[in-house]
């Protein structure tokens, strides 16, 4: 009696294999590679976020922005950088008016002790921040050294604003950047605050940092593992069908009842 055939043949074992290697190498790519939304690009404000750092004035995945110092340190200061290079978030709890200096050394913007957040209209820094690349005409209200004028903007003890400061202000990758699958340093940047009467400043590094190549390494790892696996089941399959064959053989030259029994998985 010839035995039953498996389930689980070679070319059986193909077609599901391939499926299983496509959906797991999409599912690396989706995890390994940073996501993409379909929000549309939202207006340069102070507070405003897109949701998706690619629409947000210009970020770049390539570059990341590290604060390394913050003085004076006090209680209730906090300060961080958002998507990826593009913005710094100041938080204000420390019983005193916080105080962010401009480009040329002008207040531009403050958080006062009750938590109001104020911009002063009359810095040039409140209207170069409203463009990646500082491509804007800033008005003749706007000088250094016109006295502030401030205007409220939140009330919530924090203000976020786009630094040029923290950036790489060129789309074309910095010249030290030799290697753009490597970790680079391209400069040392520095903001200047006031903590009450006192001086200080915020202190980081701009990295150039490739994440794309760490992509398809994964997936290339994924789909070798994959594939072993796949084959050790193919043969360990192959094996099983070769030794069930061969009992069968045997029962039916013996005069066995029913032979070898039928492969139910």
């Amino acid at each position: 009696m010839r035995p039953a055939r498996l389930r689980y043949g070679l070319a059986a074992m193909h077609r599901r294999l391939l499926p299983a290697l496509l959906s797991a190498t999409c599912l690396t790519v989706a995890v390994g590679a940073n996501p993409v939304g379909s929000a549309a690009a939202s207006t340069p404000k102070v507070a405003i976020e897109s949701g998706n750092p690619i629409n947000d004035q210009g970020s770049s995945y390539d570059y990341r922005s590290n604060i390394t110092a913050i003085s004076p340190r006090v209680p209730g200061l906090s300060i961080e950088v958002l998507e990826f290079a593009d913005r710094l978030l100041l938080r204000n709890h420390t019983g005193k008016t916080v105080t962010i200096y401009g480009y040329e050394g002008e207040p531009y913007a403050r958080v006062l002790a009750n938590g109001t957040a104020e911009q002063n209209v009359r810095a040039p820094a409140t209207y170069l921040n409203t463009n990646f690349y500082a491509q804007v005409t800033v008005p003749p209200i706007a000088s250094s050294s016109a006295p502030p004028k401030w205007e409220v903007v939140d009330r919530t003890g924090e203000f976020e604003w786009h630094d040029h400061r923290i950036h790489w202000m060129s789309p074309v990758p910095p010249a030290r950047v030799q290697n753009q699958s490597k970790r680079t340093l391209i400069f040392d940047w520095q903001v200047p605050i006031m903590v009450g009467t006192t001086k200080g400043a915020i202190d980081g590094q701009l990295f150039w940092t490739p994440e794309s190549s760490k992509a398809p390494l994964a997936v290339i790892i994924l789909g070798v593992v994959i594939l072993i696996a796949g084959l050790a089941f193919v043969v360990f399959v192959r094996r099983r069908r070769a030794r069930t064959a061969l009992a069968g053989g045997r029962g039916s030259g013996t005069g066995g009842l029913g032979g070898a029994p039928e492969e139910a998985w």
